[in-house]
Protein backbone atom coordinates (compact mmCIF):
# COMPACT_ATOMS: atom_id res chain seq x y z
CA UNK A 1 0.00 0.00 0.00
CA UNK A 2 2.09 2.40 0.74
CA UNK A 3 4.02 2.26 -2.89
CA UNK A 4 0.57 2.67 -3.97
CA UNK A 5 0.08 6.06 -2.52
CA UNK A 6 1.74 8.31 -4.72
CA UNK A 7 0.53 6.69 -8.06
CA UNK A 8 -2.94 6.97 -6.36
CA UNK A 9 -1.73 10.66 -5.93
CA UNK A 10 -0.40 11.17 -9.11
CA UNK A 11 -4.11 9.82 -10.67
CA UNK A 12 -5.88 12.24 -8.63
CA UNK A 13 -3.81 15.37 -9.64
CA UNK A 14 -4.08 13.99 -13.37
CA UNK A 15 -7.77 13.82 -13.53
CA UNK A 16 -8.02 17.20 -11.51
CA UNK A 17 -5.93 18.83 -13.94
CA UNK A 18 -7.95 17.56 -16.81
CA UNK A 19 -11.28 18.43 -14.88
CA UNK A 20 -9.41 21.93 -14.27
CA UNK A 21 -8.88 22.36 -18.02
CA UNK A 22 -12.61 21.55 -18.99
CA UNK A 23 -13.56 24.12 -16.53
CA UNK A 24 -11.67 26.64 -18.02
CA UNK A 25 -12.31 25.51 -21.51
CA UNK A 26 -16.30 25.63 -20.48
CA UNK A 27 -15.89 29.04 -18.56
CA UNK A 28 -14.42 30.53 -21.42
CA UNK A 29 -16.86 29.84 -23.98
CA UNK A 30 -19.14 31.90 -21.73
CA UNK A 31 -16.93 34.74 -20.65
CA UNK A 32 -15.86 37.57 -22.72
CA UNK A 33 -12.47 37.60 -23.86
CA UNK A 34 -10.57 39.93 -25.42
CA UNK A 35 -11.68 40.09 -29.25
CA UNK A 36 -8.45 39.16 -31.28
CA UNK A 37 -8.40 42.16 -32.95
CA UNK A 38 -8.39 44.39 -30.50
CA UNK A 39 -6.01 42.99 -28.67
CA UNK A 40 -3.48 42.70 -31.56
CA UNK A 41 -3.99 46.23 -32.39
CA UNK A 42 -3.97 48.00 -28.76
CA UNK A 43 -2.14 45.56 -26.56
CA UNK A 44 -2.18 47.05 -23.27
CA UNK A 45 1.58 48.01 -23.21
CA UNK A 46 0.80 50.52 -26.51
CA UNK A 47 -2.56 52.25 -24.88
CA UNK A 48 -0.55 52.57 -21.45
CA UNK A 49 2.35 54.29 -23.95
CA UNK A 50 -0.42 56.05 -25.66
CA UNK A 51 -2.58 57.77 -22.84
CA UNK A 52 0.54 58.44 -20.71
CA UNK A 53 -1.41 60.94 -18.00
CA UNK A 54 -5.18 59.73 -18.17
CA UNK A 55 -4.69 58.69 -14.43
CA UNK A 56 -2.64 61.83 -13.34
CA UNK A 57 -3.25 63.14 -9.95
CA UNK A 58 -4.11 66.74 -12.55
CA UNK A 59 -6.95 64.46 -14.40
CA UNK A 60 -10.56 65.09 -13.29
CA UNK A 61 -11.28 61.37 -15.35
CA UNK A 62 -8.37 59.63 -13.06
CA UNK A 63 -9.15 56.21 -13.02
CA UNK A 64 -12.07 56.60 -15.02
CA UNK A 65 -11.20 54.83 -18.50
CA UNK A 66 -9.37 51.86 -17.82
CA UNK A 67 -8.09 49.26 -20.87
CA UNK A 68 -10.19 46.38 -19.92
CA UNK A 69 -13.36 49.24 -20.31
CA UNK A 70 -12.29 50.06 -23.80
CA UNK A 71 -11.78 46.72 -25.06
CA UNK A 72 -15.27 45.68 -23.37
CA UNK A 73 -16.97 48.17 -25.26
CA UNK A 74 -14.81 47.34 -28.26
CA UNK A 75 -17.15 44.21 -28.05
CA UNK A 76 -20.06 45.63 -29.35
CA UNK A 77 -19.03 46.80 -32.39
CA UNK A 78 -16.97 44.03 -34.04
CA UNK A 79 -16.10 45.96 -37.01
CA UNK A 80 -14.21 48.65 -35.41
CA UNK A 81 -10.65 47.57 -36.46
CA UNK A 82 -10.91 44.92 -38.35
CA UNK A 83 -11.97 46.44 -41.65
CA UNK A 84 -9.43 46.50 -44.46
CA UNK A 85 -6.27 45.43 -44.42
CA UNK A 86 -3.29 45.23 -41.11
CA UNK A 87 -2.22 48.73 -41.70
CA UNK A 88 -6.04 49.90 -42.35
CA UNK A 89 -7.44 48.69 -39.27
CA UNK A 90 -3.98 50.40 -37.39
CA UNK A 91 -4.97 53.84 -38.50
CA UNK A 92 -8.45 53.46 -37.62
CA UNK A 93 -8.03 53.18 -34.27
CA UNK A 94 -5.16 55.41 -34.44
CA UNK A 95 -7.37 57.88 -35.65
CA UNK A 96 -10.49 57.12 -33.10
CA UNK A 97 -8.28 57.53 -29.96
CA UNK A 98 -6.42 60.41 -31.62
CA UNK A 99 -9.95 61.87 -31.52
CA UNK A 100 -11.14 61.10 -28.40
CA UNK A 101 -7.96 62.37 -26.67
CA UNK A 102 -8.52 65.69 -28.55
CA UNK A 103 -12.11 65.46 -26.86
CA UNK A 104 -10.68 64.77 -23.28
CA UNK A 105 -7.53 66.86 -23.59
CA UNK A 106 -5.84 68.14 -20.37
CA UNK A 107 -2.48 68.88 -22.55
CA UNK A 108 -1.12 72.58 -23.15
CA UNK A 109 1.89 73.32 -25.18
CA UNK A 110 4.65 72.84 -22.36
CA UNK A 111 3.06 70.12 -21.19
CA UNK A 112 5.46 67.10 -19.62
CA UNK A 113 5.68 64.80 -22.16
CA UNK A 114 4.29 67.37 -24.68
CA UNK A 115 0.65 68.68 -25.83
CA UNK A 116 -0.50 64.95 -27.04
CA UNK A 117 0.27 63.03 -23.73
CA UNK A 118 -2.84 63.96 -22.13
CA UNK A 119 -5.66 62.43 -23.69
CA UNK A 120 -8.34 60.98 -21.68
CA UNK A 121 -8.35 63.22 -18.81
CA UNK A 122 -12.08 64.61 -18.71
CA UNK A 123 -14.70 62.38 -18.50
CA UNK A 124 -17.44 65.35 -18.49
CA UNK A 125 -17.72 68.72 -20.22
CA UNK A 126 -16.36 71.49 -17.65
CA UNK A 127 -18.85 74.81 -17.35
CA UNK A 128 -21.06 74.07 -19.99
CA UNK A 129 -22.45 77.30 -21.75
CA UNK A 130 -26.24 75.59 -22.08
CA UNK A 131 -27.67 72.20 -21.30
CA UNK A 132 -27.20 71.31 -25.12
CA UNK A 133 -31.42 70.82 -25.45
CA UNK A 134 -32.62 71.20 -29.01
CA UNK A 135 -36.26 71.83 -28.35
CA UNK A 136 -37.08 71.86 -32.25
CA UNK A 137 -36.25 67.79 -32.07
CA UNK A 138 -39.72 66.58 -31.14
CA UNK A 139 -37.78 62.32 -31.86
CA UNK A 140 -36.23 63.21 -28.87
CA UNK A 141 -37.46 65.37 -26.76
CA UNK A 142 -35.25 66.55 -23.57
CA UNK A 143 -36.17 66.16 -19.90
CA UNK A 144 -36.71 68.91 -17.30
CA UNK A 145 -33.47 69.61 -15.67
CA UNK A 146 -31.53 67.52 -17.60
CA UNK A 147 -28.33 68.15 -19.15
CA UNK A 148 -27.18 66.88 -22.48
CA UNK A 149 -23.70 68.23 -22.08
CA UNK A 150 -20.30 66.63 -23.04
CA UNK A 151 -19.35 63.21 -21.13
CA UNK A 152 -17.46 60.18 -21.99
CA UNK A 153 -14.77 59.76 -24.62
CA UNK A 154 -16.34 61.43 -27.86
CA UNK A 155 -17.74 64.31 -25.26
CA UNK A 156 -21.22 62.77 -26.30
CA UNK A 157 -23.26 66.08 -26.58
CA UNK A 158 -27.56 67.14 -26.99
CA UNK A 159 -30.24 65.48 -26.09
CA UNK A 160 -30.60 63.81 -30.41
CA UNK A 161 -27.27 61.61 -30.01
CA UNK A 162 -27.96 61.02 -26.05
CA UNK A 163 -31.48 59.60 -27.32
CA UNK A 164 -30.26 57.90 -29.87
CA UNK A 165 -27.36 56.02 -28.61
CA UNK A 166 -29.56 55.15 -25.63
CA UNK A 167 -31.69 53.40 -27.77
CA UNK A 168 -29.00 51.28 -29.51
CA UNK A 169 -27.08 50.68 -26.91
CA UNK A 170 -29.96 49.24 -24.12
CA UNK A 171 -30.35 52.80 -21.42
CA UNK A 172 -32.08 55.77 -21.38
CA UNK A 173 -29.90 58.26 -22.39
CA UNK A 174 -32.59 61.09 -22.61
CA UNK A 175 -33.39 60.45 -18.21
CA UNK A 176 -30.20 59.22 -17.52
CA UNK A 177 -27.59 61.33 -19.75
CA UNK A 178 -25.06 61.32 -16.06
CA UNK A 179 -24.62 57.59 -16.87
CA UNK A 180 -22.16 58.15 -19.60
CA UNK A 181 -19.94 60.00 -17.17
CA UNK A 182 -20.57 57.26 -14.25
CA UNK A 183 -19.83 53.92 -16.20
CA UNK A 184 -16.49 53.61 -18.27
CA UNK A 185 -17.83 50.87 -19.88
CA UNK A 186 -20.56 52.44 -21.60
CA UNK A 187 -18.59 55.71 -21.65
CA UNK A 188 -16.51 54.08 -24.89
CA UNK A 189 -19.37 52.25 -26.24
CA UNK A 190 -21.31 55.60 -26.87
CA UNK A 191 -18.04 57.25 -28.21
CA UNK A 192 -17.94 53.89 -30.34
CA UNK A 193 -21.38 54.21 -31.27
CA UNK A 194 -20.70 57.73 -32.63
CA UNK A 195 -17.63 56.65 -34.85
CA UNK A 196 -19.61 53.67 -36.00
CA UNK A 197 -23.18 55.31 -37.02
CA UNK A 198 -23.87 57.27 -40.14
CA UNK A 199 -26.05 59.62 -39.42
CA UNK A 200 -26.93 61.23 -42.95
CA UNK A 201 -25.84 63.05 -44.61
CA UNK A 202 -22.93 62.85 -42.49
CA UNK A 203 -20.99 59.38 -42.97
CA UNK A 204 -20.05 57.43 -40.09
CA UNK A 205 -16.01 58.09 -38.96
CA UNK A 206 -15.69 54.31 -39.82
CA UNK A 207 -16.56 54.41 -43.36
CA UNK A 208 -14.03 57.67 -43.85
CA UNK A 209 -11.45 55.82 -42.13
CA UNK A 210 -11.55 52.45 -44.14
CA UNK A 211 -11.76 53.75 -47.37
CA UNK A 212 -15.48 52.75 -47.48
CA UNK A 213 -17.28 56.46 -48.04
CA UNK A 214 -17.52 57.65 -51.59
CA UNK A 215 -18.02 61.54 -51.01
CA UNK A 216 -21.48 62.60 -52.89
CA UNK A 217 -22.13 65.23 -55.13
CA UNK A 218 -22.31 67.75 -52.35
CA UNK A 219 -19.43 66.39 -50.80
CA UNK A 220 -17.37 67.19 -53.37
CA UNK A 221 -18.86 70.80 -53.25
CA UNK A 222 -17.92 71.39 -50.02
CA UNK A 223 -14.52 70.27 -50.70
CA UNK A 224 -15.22 67.25 -48.35
CA UNK A 225 -12.42 65.21 -49.40
CA UNK A 226 -11.51 61.45 -47.65
CA UNK A 227 -9.32 61.56 -45.04
CA UNK A 228 -8.48 62.53 -41.16
CA UNK A 229 -9.69 65.90 -41.64
CA UNK A 230 -13.16 64.66 -43.12
CA UNK A 231 -13.77 62.55 -39.64
CA UNK A 232 -13.11 66.37 -37.67
CA UNK A 233 -15.93 67.40 -39.53
CA UNK A 234 -18.23 64.85 -39.36
CA UNK A 235 -17.57 65.06 -35.49
CA UNK A 236 -17.63 68.71 -34.88
CA UNK A 237 -17.37 70.69 -38.07
CA UNK A 238 -19.47 73.63 -37.79
CA UNK A 239 -17.41 75.03 -34.97
CA UNK A 240 -14.34 74.24 -36.41
CA UNK A 241 -13.74 73.48 -40.56
CA UNK A 242 -13.44 76.20 -43.25
CA UNK A 243 -11.32 78.62 -40.48
CA UNK A 244 -7.86 78.47 -41.91
CA UNK A 245 -5.36 77.80 -38.85
CA UNK A 246 -8.36 76.79 -36.04
CA UNK A 247 -6.06 75.53 -32.86
CA UNK A 248 -8.62 72.58 -32.19
CA UNK A 249 -8.20 71.11 -35.43
CA UNK A 250 -4.34 71.41 -35.03
CA UNK A 251 -4.88 69.66 -31.65
CA UNK A 252 -6.76 66.94 -33.14
CA UNK A 253 -4.22 66.88 -36.16
CA UNK A 254 -1.34 66.51 -33.86
CA UNK A 255 -2.88 64.02 -31.85
CA UNK A 256 -3.08 61.60 -34.93
CA UNK A 257 0.55 62.49 -35.81
CA UNK A 258 1.83 61.23 -32.06
CA UNK A 259 -0.34 57.91 -32.69
CA UNK A 260 0.17 57.12 -35.90
CA UNK A 261 3.81 57.07 -35.14
CA UNK A 262 3.55 54.47 -32.29
CA UNK A 263 1.09 52.86 -34.45
CA UNK A 264 3.64 52.82 -37.10
CA UNK A 265 1.43 53.63 -39.81
CA UNK A 266 0.95 56.83 -42.27
CA UNK A 267 -1.47 59.67 -41.31
CA UNK A 268 -2.96 59.77 -45.05
CA UNK A 269 -3.21 62.96 -46.37
CA UNK A 270 -6.07 65.31 -45.88
CA UNK A 271 -5.63 65.59 -42.19
CA UNK A 272 -6.76 69.19 -41.71
CA UNK A 273 -10.79 70.81 -42.82
CA UNK A 274 -9.90 74.25 -43.09
CA UNK A 275 -10.97 74.45 -46.72
CA UNK A 276 -14.20 72.35 -46.25
CA UNK A 277 -17.35 73.61 -45.61
CA UNK A 278 -19.63 72.05 -42.41
CA UNK A 279 -22.26 69.27 -43.31
CA UNK A 280 -25.76 71.02 -43.08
Amino acid sequence: MEKQIPLLLCLFLFLFSISSSLHETEARKHSNYIPAPIMRLVPRSLYDQIFIHKDNNACPAKGFYPYEAFVEATRWFPRFGSVGNFWTRRREVAAFLAQISHETTGGWATAPDGPYAWGLCFKEEVSPQSNYCDETNKDWPCVPGKSYKGRGPIQLSWNYNYGQAGRALGFDGLQNPELVANNSVLAFKTALWFWMTEQIPKPSCHDVMVNRYRPTKADRAANRTVGYGLVTNIINGGLECGIPGDGRVSDRVGYFQRYAQLFKVNTGSNLDCENQRPFA
